[in-house]
């Protein structure tokens, strides 16, 4: 048995394309999105295209990331205040872009269980973690820390949301955290996915590494109107795209709190917090 998963592709569509191209090489029998397809890139429309085509086609299976739950809520709620609505340009403008298409991500299961051949051997897929499709998994994160945060008699739990990869053993099961197609942080701007194969009585994993045509991304930035619509905090997210490094998190940090306030314009927040870290 084979098995693909990848996620956090975030709108970027040449980095899903070369995933693709990955995936029909290898010939999975199951591929699975873990979350975080659309928002914070350029072309989520066109990326949410695709990957409904391979549902359709093929079978993928979808399981629902933050980003996914943002989007779909700022469709529903307008901004309660003009600060709110600076903040959350990103999102309003992709929920501009995939409206349309809104069929295609209403339903999606936070959770996906399936079991190998051999029986005893499950395998979980989720965004984050059982605690909340926010709660990543990295190098960082402590085995106590995950605690009541996994499932119980698994063989492989396999997660995203951070964008860095990782693997490592505890609670019985392997853990392994796919990285991110469209936009990693962990400082190499090569898209990643899992390669799990089952075979001599357990899982074995293989993260790929892939490259893709960056500058081509790097204009559907700037040509599909996310700089322009989508603020200062699209700026920042532009900058970690390029840098391959999280930005978001120092700003939130240092700023938001003082942002949500109105001690400071948002605008002014980021330029300040640009200047000190780049």
């Amino acid at each position: 048995m084979k098995v693909v998963v990848f996620s956090d592709v975030q709108g970027n569509l040449a980095a899903m394309e070369a995933a693709l191209e990955v995936i029909d090489n290898w010939q999975p029998d199951v591929v699975a999105m873990a979350g975080d397809l659309i928002n914070r890139g350029p072309e989520s429309a066109q990326c949410l295209a695709l990957f409904n085509t391979q549902r359709q086609r093929h079978g993928w299976l979808p399981v629902n990331g933050n980003h996914e739950t943002w989007v779909l809520r700022c469709g529903r709620e307008a901004p309660i205040s003009a600060i709110e609505h600076d903040m959350r340009r990103i999102a309003d403008w992709t929920w501009q872009q995939v409206a349309a298409q809104y069929t295609a991500l209403c339903n999606w299961p936070d959770h996906l269980c399936f079991d190998a051949p051999q029986p005893e051997h499950w395998v979980h897929i989720t965004h984050g973690t059982l605690a909340s499709n926010r709660d990543g998994i990295s190098a960082v994160t402590t085995d106590e820390s995950l605690i009541g945060k996994l499932p119980e008699n698994i063989a492989l739990f396999i997660t995203g949301h951070t964008h860095k990869v990782h693997q490592r053993h505890t609670q019985g099961m392997d853990v392994v955290n796919v990285g991110s197609v469209g936009s990693p942080f962990d400082r190499d701007v090569r898209g990643s996915l899992g390669q799990f194969s089952f075979y001599g009585g357990r899982w074995h994993t293989e993260i790929v590494r892939f490259d893709y045509d960056r500058a081509r991304t790097e204009r559907a930035f700037y040509e599909s109107g996310f700089l322009e619509c989508g603020g200062p905090l699209a700026h920042l997210i532009f900058l970690e795209w390029q840098r391959a490094d999280l930005l978001m998190g120092g700003w939130r940090r240092r700023y938001e709190p003082a942002v949500l306030a109105g001690e400071i314009d948002l605008d002014t927040s980021v330029k300040t917090y640009l200047a000190d870290v780049l």
